[in-house]
């Protein structure tokens, strides 16, 4: 199953390997803690459309297309007129899903690569127990105007 998550990684996203700045790490974590979209270019990624739209479509038929095998033949029994409509709404389904496709594949990427950039930033930290606490310290060290430069001594030292 890695394997597999691995492959669909590597064939959706084309990942950089610079490291994430620092600032941009922490935006990207107070953004992601708010359930915001975060820029691809924060995170040193960016997304193969072509290769989204493959993976979404094989996706599809390996799902619907069973299902059209099995429901077509009632619905051509029952009436044509609910196969038309049924069609209409499984597309419009089609094309809403690939947004929300879209949107999850992102969520799931952006997760992996906070996780990857705090390894880098933050070794001492655990993620999961201190991502809400660096997240209110970058907000008050926004609030009181701490230069860029001095923001990682900042940080740890509120930390500690």
């Amino acid at each position: 199953m890695d394997k597999f998550k691995q492959f669909s990684f590597n064939f959706l996203f084309k990942v950089s390997d610079q490291p994430v700045l620092f600032k941009d790490l922490l935006e990207a974590n107070v953004l992601f803690n708010e359930g915001m979209m975060i820029d691809c270019s924060k995170l040193n990624y960016k997304i193969k459309n072509l290769n989204c739209y493959c993976y979404y479509g094989i996706l599809c038929i390996l799902i619907l297309f069973p299902l059209l095998l099995t429901t077509h033949y009632f619905f051509t029994l029952l009436d044509f007129h609910i196969s038309i409509i049924s069609a209409v709404f499984i597309t419009s389904c089609i094309f809403i899903g690939f947004d929300l496709f879209k949107i999850y594949i992102r969520k799931i990427i952006t997760k992996k690569l906070i996780k990857k950039a705090w390894s880098n930033h933050f070794p001492c930290f655990s993620y999961e127990k201190y991502s809400k606490i660096i997240e209110n310290i970058y907000k008050q060290a926004l609030k009181e105007q701490i230069s860029q430069n001095s923001l990682r001594k900042y940080i740890i030292e509120r930390i500690v």
